[in-house]
């Protein structure tokens, strides 16, 4: 665990978030004492298009008319 002054903190932002991102875990000190932990979010995960290609199929009938169903046709 990394303890940091809120001034020193400021100015070394972005090597305190990549420490972080990495595992690091970074408290910040207040000038009144006061402690704040900063935190990675997991990060959700996004959509990779074209993933799901070939694992769904469309049947040549599917268009067709369901067997029984006539009377609920327009």
């Amino acid at each position: 665990m990394i303890q940091v002054l809120a001034k020193q903190a400021s100015r070394e932002l972005d090597d305190l978030l990549d420490k972080v991102a990495h595992g690091q875990e970074i408290v910040i000190i207040g000038s009144d004492g006061s402690a704040f932990k900063l935190l990675a979010l997991p990060r959700k995960p996004q959509p990779v298009f074209g993933s799901a290609r070939g694992m769904v199929h469309i049947r040549p009938d599917f268009d067709e008319p369901i067997e029984g169903f006539e009377e609920y046709m327009p």
